[in-house]
């Protein structure tokens, strides 16, 4: 028997077995499967079964219907195929013997650290990338000075100015 096994965050181990011809799947209640996330589309698509092949067909989803990373319209799946609606993924499993061996649901992947602002300040970094040869500097402050210079300029420009309108208007 084949079935969909869910393996996105919030909804893990969520199956639908495939019994009946077509499955419908959506984000509203009339669907076969319904998975009530935003980025799935209120008839996303339909699973069908013939024979011994499963064969994905999407409804004119808005966020697209994929099987491992390929974007179809229609396609057969395979057994531990990754099939993903909007950010949904879930992968085909069968009985059928010589099929993949199932994976872990759960696995924890140790990611490299990336710099720190600390690294970046002191211009370069153990692993050799030097952000001054790179053409990375830190930022100055000219525009904030310029903006000072012509201000203080046209602020006496203007007290000159005044003053003279008296001097002026006194005689």
């Amino acid at each position: 028997m084949a079935k969909l096994v869910v393996l996105s965050v919030g909804m893990t181990g969520r199956t639908q077995e495939l019994k009946v011809e077509k499955t419908t799947i959506g984000r509203v209640d009339d669907n076969t499967f319904q998975i009530t996330e935003p980025s799935v589309s209120s008839h996303h698509c339909e699973v069908v079964l013939q024979g011994n092949e499963v064969l994905v067909r999407d409804l004119n989803s808005t966020n697209g219907t994929f099987i491992n990373g390929e974007k179809v319209t229609e396609k057969v799946i395979k057994s531990g195929q990754i099939l993903r609606l909007g950010q949904i993924e879930m992968r085909l499993e069968t009985d059928a013997p010589g099929g993949p061996a199932k994976k872990q649901i759960d696995q924890t992947m140790v990611m490299q650290r990336g710099v720190s602002l600390t690294e970046l300040e002191q211009g370069s970094r153990a692993g050799g990338f030097d952000t001054k040869s790179a053409g990375f500097s830190k930022k100055t402050d000219k525009g904030s000075k310029i903006f000072w210079i012509v201000a203080a300029v046209v602020g006496l420009l203007i007290v000159g100015g005044l003053f003279y309108a008296l001097m002026i208007a006194s005689k």
